[in-house]
């Protein structure tokens, strides 16, 4: 799924990136780019430490950094917004599972 998700992900960044206008297309790949931080941020916290708690906490904040993505990029490309609607639904349902997983370790 995420191999599919990534290649959406990178769609999306591609149409925005095109318009190589800098000025219209800085803060969209600037916001692109935090939320793909996050989302390895997610991993190390969750998987490498073990800290479903902290995982929860960031993951909200990914969530709402996809949402700025979808937001700033569906300004630019509609499309582009649209294709990053799949990876929003996606970390919801992580989302959830992480919240799950730490209701249930503490």
């Amino acid at each position: 799924m995420w191999s599919v998700l990534y290649l959406m992900m990178a769609v999306a960044a591609w149409m925005v990136w095109r318009e190589r206008d800098t000025a219209r297309i800085k803060l969209p790949l600037i916001v692109f780019a935090i939320q793909l931080a996050l989302n390895s941020l997610w991993s190390v916290i969750f998987f490498g430490l073990q800290q479903p708690g902290y995982a929860a906490c960031e993951i909200i904040i990914l969530w709402m950094a996809i949402v700025a993505t979808i937001i700033v990029f569906g300004r630019r490309q509609l499309l582009a917004g649209i294709l990053l609607v799949p990876y929003l639904m996606w970390v919801s349902f992580a989302m959830a599972l992480n919240i799950a997983i730490w209701n249930m370790n503490t």
